[in-house]
């Protein structure tokens, strides 16, 4: 876990604004890919969990999905 040393000040318009070292703002980024990363690894899990073998051609299912959308 990182700690974070934000800082707060307010812009010319008087909006409150956060600024946080580089270094800390990399980190930070770079723990959001991975639990993006891990988040996609779980739906991927669920997703093949709950497969039941059924398949459909792409053009069926963009056919489908026209219908749904018009």
């Amino acid at each position: 876990m990182i700690t974070i040393h934000p800082q707060f000040i307010k812009d010319t318009a008087g909006k409150n604004l956060v600024v946080i070292p580089q270094n800390e703002f990399d980190i930070l980024i770079e723990e959001l890919e991975e639990l993006e990363e891990l988040e996609d690894i779980r739906l991927y899990d669920e997703a093949k969990k709950n497969n039941s073998g059924e398949r459909i051609l792409f053009s069926d299912y963009l056919k489908t999905r026209d219908l749904k959308n018009a």
